[in-house]
Order: structure tokens, then C-alpha cells, then sequence
């Protein structure tokens, strides 16, 4: 039986999911939506049938015939869309951020553990990435040994004027925060930034580039380089150094070229194509989970973490210093997850 599903928020990521859902994945469908703009909401479920637009998000939760939530509304209101799932006992997957602040992020997890029961995913795609599951297997493995190191970079072609320099880490280094983590399996305990020359491409307000400096509690360092305005395209780096080897995240499958005397690789220019197939995985993944009732992707208490660092990490550019992270215990009921 299908699995039958709300949406709540139809902008850009909420209509690319709800396409996928009902056109790339099998096992669920969207019999509601709702949008702070009708018309919009209209629009992006217009060829689907049998789905209606309710007036807000709590509609959408409450309704009898919605068995799961997908929030892909404005970042200010995901924390209040997911407790009221949470009160509701209805799954729900929350694009990032699981909420805009820490304390946010942490009345997730305490609702969520007052309840008893998983219910949270947040939408950190990498982890559903080709090949990061591929380094993850190679880490797992030991074939490269204990990691030592990570080196890292983040590039986009350009960002709009809106772009600020703390965006820099709460809307970029934030997936390479939580895929990291992921990856070698630590908490971070400690973060540094260091600004480079700047760019003349950046806009007066915005440094850019920065350097991320990270420290994981059993010692691991990690540097990730994040450009925004590189101008060539979309490219995402990992390698990871280990004692007996490194290994490196694998590059977008593209075609090699001949012509004109030269041999190239297109470079993408759009992290929607570079992450459409992991965006299909992370979707398909988290119905099967929610009809199975077993959760092993991020986790409200994933999304939490991830807040804190990045809060350390724009300290860290506010003041030059080395911030401390300090993480609580996990609560118990996230000791199963799958990591």
C-alpha cells in the first residue's frame, strides 16, 4: 500500500521532491500540500490528481488521511511543523535546517524523546551520495587504515548578493559538517576559520574564500575549503588520509572529451545535478524506513549536532579564534542509529 504523504512548503526543493515522489519513486504518494502562496501550492501538484491544498502546515499534520510529513517550508518554521509532527506520532522528513538555532534543534530531540520513538530525518543528502557511501565503505573497511586527516573543498560558480559570510557555514560547510561526521564516525570538538586573500568576485559584504578548520574528539583534523564565487562550477572535494593510504570521493560521471587539441571533463555548474541521484536514494530510503517503522538516516539529534558546530564555526569567524564544541551525551534513543 502506499505510503500517503503531506508536503508543506512548494518552493524549489518542495517541488523537486514532490516530481520525484510522484514521477522517479515507487511506494508513496502526495495527497497533500500546502504553501504560504495558494497559487504556488496549485502549481506544483497541477497535473497530480486526487491531491488537495490545505490552508496551513497544522492542516496538513492533522489530516486523517496523511500518514507522513515532508517540510520544505521557510527555515524559520521547520522546528514548529516538526514538533507538531512529533506530537501528532506522524514521520516526518525535515529539509535542512532540522531548525534555524541549536535550542531549536535540541526541542526537537526532547519532544522526540519524550515520545519514545524516532520519527526525525533531516535532508543531509551527501550521506546518500554514490560516492561517499563508496569512501564510507573503503573507512568502514579499515582499508586505509586509522584516519588521520581530511581535506575538503566546497565551490560554487557564484551566489546572489543576498549571500552573507556566515551563510558560508549555515548553508554550505553545514552538509560537509554532518557528512564528515558521518564519515569518520566523531564529534568535533573544536573549530577555527582563516580567511584567505579575497576574491575580487565577492560582493563587498561577503569574505570569500574561507578556510574550516575542525578537530574531532579523537584527533582527527580536517580543513575544508569553501569558494563560493570560483566561477569555473560546482565542485565538491573529500580526500581522506589514513595511516595506510588516502582515499578520495570520486568525481561526477561525465564524458572524456578529444576536440580542439584538448581532453576534458565537463564540470557541473548545478548541485542539483550533482546530487539529483542522491536526492531519489535519500527520498526512497526514508519511505521504505517509515513503512518498516526503522530509522537509520539523519537524525533530529544529527540535525542538533550539526547546529552547534556550525554556531562554533561562525564564532570562530566572528572572533579569529579557536572555538571549543562542546556536544552533550547522545540520549539513548539515538544509540541504535546506524552511523
Amino acid at each position: 500500500m502506499a505510503l500517503k504523504l503531506g508536503v508543506i512548503g512548494t518552493g524549489a526543493i518542495g517541488q523537486d521532491h514532490i516530481r520525484r515522489i510522484s514521477q522517479n519513486l515507487s511506494g508513496a504518494r502526495i495527497v497533500a500540500v500546502t504553501d504560504i502562496d495558494e497559487g504556488r501550492a496549485k502549481a506544483a501538484v497541477k497535473n497530480l490528481e486526487g491531491v488537495r491544498i490545505e490552508k496551513n502546515g497544522q492542516d496538513v499534520i492533522r489530516a486523517a488521511d496523511v500518514d507522513a510529513v515532508i517540510v520544505t517550508s521557510w527555515g524559520p518554521t521547520h522546528e514548529e511543523y516538526v514538533l507538531a509532527s512529533i506530537a501528532a506520532g506522524k514521520p516526518v522528513f525535515c529539509e535542512k535546517p532540522l531548525a534555524t538555532t541549536a535550542e531549536g534543534c535540541m526541542n526537537i530531540v526532547k519532544a522526540e524523546v519524550a515520545h519514545g520513538k524516532q520519527l526525525v530525518q533531516v535532508g543531509f543528502m551527501r550521506r546518500y551520495d554514490k560516492g561517499y557511501r563508496a569512501l564510507k565503505d573503503v573507512i568502514v573497511n579499515g582499508k586505509i587504515g586509522e584516519i588521520l586527516m581530511a581535506h575538503c573543498a566546497h565551490r560554487n560558480p557564484s551566489v546572489p548578493s543576498s549571500y552573507t559570510t556566515d551563510m558560508a557555514i549555515t548553508d554550505t560547510v553545514i552538509h560537509e559538517i554532518d557528512v564528515l561526521r558521518w564519515l569518520i564516525n566523531d564529534d568535533f570538538i573544536s573549530a577555527q576559520i582563516l580567511m584567505p586573500k579575497k576574491t575580487r568576485h565577492a560582493e563587498n559584504h561577503l569574505q570569500d574564500p574561507q578556510i574550516v578548520l575542525l578537530q574531532t574528539a579523537g584527533g582527527v583534523r580536517i580543513d575544508v575549503e569553501v569558494f563560493v564565487n570560483c566561477q569555473y562550477g560546482y565542485d565538491i572535494q573529500c580526500e581522506v588520509v589514513g595511516e595506510t593510504g588516502t582515499a578520495r570521493l570520486p568525481e561526477p560521471s561525465n564524458v572524456l572529451m578529444r576536440s580542439g587539441a584538448q581532453r576534458s571533463v565537463e564540470i557541473l555548474t548545478d548541485w542539483k545535478k550533482r546530487f539529483s541521484d542522491s536526492y531519489d536514494t535519500e527520498l526512497k530510503e526514508w519511505i521504505d524506513s517509515v513503512k518498516k517503522g526503522q530509522f537509520h538516516g539523519p537524525s533530529a539529534w544529527d540535525g542538533y549536532v550539526a547546529a552547534v558546530t556550525a554556531d562554533a564555526c561562525v564564532k570562530a569567524q566572528q572572533t579569529g579564534q579557536i572555538v571549543p564544541i562542546s556536544i552533550p551525551k547522545r540520549p539513548a534513543l539515538y544509540n541504535l542509529q546506524e552511523r
